[in-house]
């Protein structure tokens, strides 16, 4: 059986339930390929031997019964990470509250020049880390962010950066468009948060809140 969902109550505590339904999916993920790692097994290792006989050298009940919750867990994360982008989007973005079906996508396509005229800068870039996702994107020190995604200068309230941080967390190696102001020049980059890249966090930079 997958995770239920929780229902949800305002969107504040509804969204904030989801991230630690994710990270419970996330936690039983690691424990089920532990499992594998422990046989020396992956997804896809044949369970026969050369003659056709299952193999006598490893748990073969244990790896079946992980596989098939791993793939369910990968169903259910899925899901997850959907809601977790809507409700964000309900807590942090007012005028897509009352339609959570726009997506991350769609909202992405809203004119340079349009948002330009109308955004503000919320926060400025301190310092970005060689080769990082950030560095990749084109980012640079001192550039200020109006808009990240679908973060805009009203998705925020007091002095924290947190909405951008749920944003990255729910996007790993999911494009988002960053919209920035260096120099007097609005520019627009393509942002893709990932692990893995040799250092920390998703994106490899530090970014700080800005008070226009």
């Amino acid at each position: 059986m997958g995770f239920m969902l929780p229902s949800p109550t305002n969107p504040r505590e509804h969204a904030r339930a989801l991230m630690s339904q994710k990270e419970s999916i996330e936690a039983e993920l690691d424990a089920q390929f532990s499992i594998l790692k422990a046989n020396n097994i992956d997804m896809t290792t044949p369970l026969v031997d050369r003659e056709g006989f299952p193999r006598a050298d490893v748990d073969l009940y244990a790896i079946r019964h992980a596989r098939r919750r791993i793939n369910e867990l990968r169903n259910d994360y899925k899901a997850v990470m959907n809601e977790i982008e809507t409700a964000l989007q309900a807590v942090y973005d007012p005028l897509t509250g009352s339609s959570p079906a726009v997506s991350e996508e769609v909202a992405q396509h809203t004119s340079l020049t349009d948002s330009a005229e109308s955004l503000l800068a919320f926060a400025r870039v301190d310092g970005v880390a060689p080769s990082s996702p950030a560095a990749e994107a084109g980012l640079r020190r001192e550039d200020l962010i109006l808009k990240f995604g679908s973060l805009a200068r009203s998705s925020f309230t007091a002095n924290s950066l947190q909405p951008l941080a749920d944003l990255v967390s729910v996007n790993e190696n999911r494009e988002l468009q960053v919209i920035i102001l260096r120099s007097e020049e609005t520019m627009s980059l393509k942002l893709i948060p990932r692990k893995g890249w040799g250092g920390r966090g998703m994106l490899g930079c530090h970014i700080v809140p800005h008070e226009s």
